[in-house]
């Protein structure tokens, strides 16, 4: 019980300061913020019943907490040792396992695991865990780095970023890379669609149709882009791309290009064509700096974006975020465009399912009846089959089994049901398949 005695509180500067600092801190305990108001106040002259109307306590609360800061100072606010589970980690092991970690590796791989760690030390899986975790070490993790050694590396950061910040008027800045080596890529069968249930699904294997590079010029003012594909990645290609920029932007506008130090931006063709059209400024990165073209966070979403599952067939010839009307021409010389498959893909459920069950016989390569004709016969399913006996059974069941193309219907049965078909509809609909590729 707290004393009933009123004892007085006063405050060093650097009391006060620590409870304040507990009182508007977000990280604090609602615990120990309140136990520091308790005390500010009773600093300030209030008793114990002044205190509880103002924080809302009882004033018992209140009086405990003044007489522990008396007694303890700042430490008797915070909450007292409770008893539990001793530690089965020592501070010893701890530091065995940090050391361990930061100055070798294991005789047989290449950096530390926590089950290689714990066998090392003889501790749990879990506390090696809980100790990387505390300390922020990942041993599987490995980061790159690289510094520029470009004699004028503080001049061109200055004269790009200042561009980005301080656009020239009556001019337009655009960012230019490229991204060579594009592999075109098309699945060998189409697309089967989304149904239901089901996922959009294409085929493991793909064609390879060769190479393509992608020339692009982000408008760090409109976030447009001019792009254009080629099928090499020469000086040549990169000259067309300049011609295409110079017919896209308006001829009363200067054009101002960041880009790197690639050689196909140094040839004398390159030199010989922008000095005879004045108005392009080129603006070079520095060396191994080619973070500060901005276009570079442009690049990997597009290339993200164009390998998807689509086939190229289906794919737009214009760039992702290109200039409206701006599109990306085909290579003149390389690999042959791919067309579209004359092969439709089904949309629905019944019709994947009956694409999928028709067959062909081997000899005769007669179809199958068709779909209007097996779901008439899907009204027979509630006929009892003719009774037979063992040894007709046994050569039927015989006969079924070496049929060549027998449709897999209990597959058919399953996609039915995934498309949203109930069960019995989709019982029905499989029989009647079944029987009309057995009445052919």
């Amino acid at each position: 019980m707290p004393s009933s005695v009123l004892v007085p509180v006063e405050l060093s500067a650097v009391e006060r300061a620590q409870l304040e600092s507990w009182t508007r801190r977000h990280t604090s305990a609602q615990a120990l913020a309140m136990r520091a108001r308790i005390v500010l106040l009773a600093a300030d002259g209030l008793n114990n019943t002044e205190i509880a109307g103002e924080l809302g306590i009882h004033r018992n609360v209140a009086g405990k907490w003044r007489s522990r800061f008396v007694e303890h100072r700042l430490d008797g606010l915070t909450d007292e040792p409770r008893p539990g589970r001793p530690r089965t980690v020592t501070d010893d092991q701890v530091e065995e396992v940090i050391v361990k970690t930061l100055e070798t590796t294991p005789k047989d791989a290449t950096h530390w695991s926590t089950r290689s760690m714990a066998r090392e030390v003889g501790l749990t899986q879990s506390a090696v865990l809980r100790i990387w975790k505390a300390f922020g070490l990942q041993p599987h993790r490995q980061e790159t780095w690289k510094l520029s050694k470009d004699p004028q590396f503080i001049d061109k950061v200055r004269d790009v970023v200042g561009i980005y910040l301080n656009p020239p008027e009556r001019a337009v800045v655009l960012c230019v890379d490229e991204k060579s080596q594009i592999q075109v890529l098309d699945r060998t069968a189409p697309i089967l669609p989304m149904l239901p249930g089901t996922p959009q699904r294409a085929t493991h294997d793909y064609k390879r149709s060769g190479t393509s590079s992608l020339y692009a010029a982000l408008d760090i003012t409109t976030g447009k882009v001019i792009g254009a594909l080629h099928s090499r990645h020469r000086a040549i290609e990169f000259k067309k791309f300049l011609q295409t920029i110079d017919r896209e932007v308006p001829a009363d506008l200067d054009i101002h290009l960041v880009l790197d130090n690639s050689s196909t931006h140094k040839t004398p063709a390159i030199r010989n064509w922008l000095a005879a059209h004045p108005r392009f400024v080129l603006h070079f990165t520095p060396t191994s700096s080619s973070w500060l073209n901005l276009v570079e966070r442009w690049l990997p979403r597009s290339y993200a974006a164009a390998h998807t599952a689509r086939s190229l067939s289906s794919t737009p010839t214009s760039a992702p975020g290109s200039t409206p009307g701006t599109t990306i021409p085909s290579p003149s010389t390389g690999p042959r465009p791919l067309t579209r498959s004359p092969t439709r893909s089904p949309a629905t459920a019944t019709e994947l399912t009956n694409h999928d069950t028709s067959f062909r016989q081997a000899e005769g390569g007669r179809q199958a009846r068709s779909p209007r004709a097996a779901r008439r016969g899907a009204g027979n399913h509630h006929r009892r089959p003719a009774r037979l006996s063992g040894a007709r059974r046994h050569h039927a069941q015989r006969a079924n089994r070496v049929v060549v193309g027998r449709p897999d219907l209990s597959a058919g049965h399953r996609r039915l049901q995934r498309g949203g078909v109930s069960p019995r509809l989709a019982t029905a609909l499989t029989r009647g398949k079944q029987g009309a590729a057995r009445s052919d």
